[in-house]
């Protein structure tokens, strides 16, 4: 045990480290060319946030915490998805007395203890986008333009966009009254999950995984028939902006979203490529959130998405993450002269923003070479006592093969005009 990582997690390494980089700094991108800041929240949290915020019939509050005491007896859960500590902070920190809208992305880890599977494990890392103060069905929109971007430059084409209103809570009290007696006659025949659920959150029912149980509910009465007058045109806006940025979705009247606090719009972007039709990322709307933990009335939306399930998609579908743990410059060095000067050499390369390195453990000149091939690196630099009397270096190109001489006392110069710096 003492040597094997804890079940359900998983080590990044360093040769698959630049995959988490690329998809960070592209997601990154994004977030900036859209007018979104990250936002950093504790790895824990006090257990209540996410039991008032995500919802305590929700199967993450009930099933999949990683909740404990801390030496003062306090609970404190480690961080079970990122909405409700961005709304947390957004309180504590007052950013609601801020210009309007906030709006905020964050990467953070993740912690639910589930069964571990294929692109979902106990410890994952989210993406995830935040927007409180604005209840413009534009902003609904933005949100959802973000994921589509994103899968649009990593070339991922498979993904569908679903789409739902779950409506406000004055028409969801309606909703649940006809839902509760469609499921009157159906209780005694749902899991024993679905029964804790139908006093305190019917609407949960729909959302159960158990085959049994969507078999007995099928024809249950759908959400989208019941929402009020300012639901549906909130909703019909939200389509309305997807169109005019060209954006395909359908309309999928049993999404409903795992988590308590949505309201009107939520959404799932779904695709098939990593087996069965499963969902990629999902959000939505959750305008009473930030009042539901004592902060000031304040609209909100968002999503989460898995960043383990977005790199088997890409894997699944063939699509390759470019690489750049590249080292400019490797030194193969002959001789203990040269060694020292190579040591200089290497320190003025790092500080004038060329990457290199060198031999550290006494390989033969061939074997050098190698090892600088295997590191990728572009130009491979050979020192020896005679080349530091001549004031000279031989210098190959390890894409081309070509080489020449350049001058010792010129090359930072020319490596940097080589590499474009």
């Amino acid at each position: 045990m003492l040597t094997q990582a804890p079940k359900g997690t998983k080590d990044v390494l360093p040769f698959d480290s630049y995959k988490w980089q690329y998809l960070e700094g592209l997601f990154r991108d994004i977030c900036k060319s859209f007018g979104y800041k990250e936002l950093r929240t504790p790895t824990f949290e006090h257990t209540e946030l996410f039991e008032r915020g995500v919802g305590e019939t929700t199967d993450v509050v009930q099933k999949e915490m990683y909740t404990f005491e801390d030496k003062k007896g306090r609970s404190i859960t480690l961080k079970a998805e990122g909405t409700a500590p961005a709304a947390r902070a957004f309180i504590e920190n007052k950013l609601y007395a801020e210009a309007q809208p906030t709006k905020i992305f964050y990467i953070t880890p993740v912690f639910r203890y589930e069964r571990p599977q294929k692109g979902r494990l106990r410890e994952h890392h989210q993406f995830g986008i935040e927007v409180f103060g604005s209840n413009d069905a534009a902003v609904d929109a933005e949100v959802m333009s973000i994921v589509a971007t994103l899968y649009k430059k990593l070339g991922l084409n498979e993904v569908e966009l679903h789409i739902n209103s779950i409506g406000c809570p004055e028409c969801r009290k309606k909703y649940n009254e006809t839902l509760m007696n469609y499921l009157s006659t159906k209780i005694d025949n749902l899991c024993k999950t679905c029964q804790s659920r139908y006093d305190k959150n019917p609407m949960r029912i729909l959302d159960c995984k158990v085959e049994s149980c969507q078999e007995e509910i099928k024809d249950a009465p759908l959400i989208l028939d019941h929402i009020c007058d300012e639901c549906k045109v909130h909703f019909e806006k939200v389509q309305d902006y997807l169109s005019s940025l060209n954006i395909e979705f359908t309309v999928d009247p049993k999404i409903v979203r795992g988590l308590d606090y949505y309201t009107k719009t939520a959404f799932e972007f779904v695709s098939s490529g990593i087996g069965a039709q499963d969902t990629v990322c999902g959000g939505g709307r959750y305008d009473g959130l930030i009042e539901s933990i004592g902060g000031p009335s304040t609209p909100g939306i968002g999503f989460g998405m898995g960043i383990e399930r977005l790199m088997l998609y890409l894997e699944t579908n063939n699509i390759e993450i470019p690489n750049s743990d590249e080292v400019d410059v490797f030194i193969v060095t002959i001789g203990e002269r040269a060694e020292k000067e190579a040591f200089k050499i290497l320190y003025n390369l790092r500080n004038n923003g060329v990457s290199a390195d060198k031999d550290y453990l006494g390989r033969s000149m061939k074997a050098q070479f190698k090892y600088s091939n295997k590191i990728n690196s572009t130009y491979t630099i050979v020192i020896g006592d005679e080349e530091i009397e001549k004031d000279v270096v031989t210098l190959k190109n390890m894409k081309t093969g070509d080489q020449n001489e350049i001058k010792l006392s010129n090359l930072i110069n020319t490596i940097k005009e080589k590499l474009g710096r």
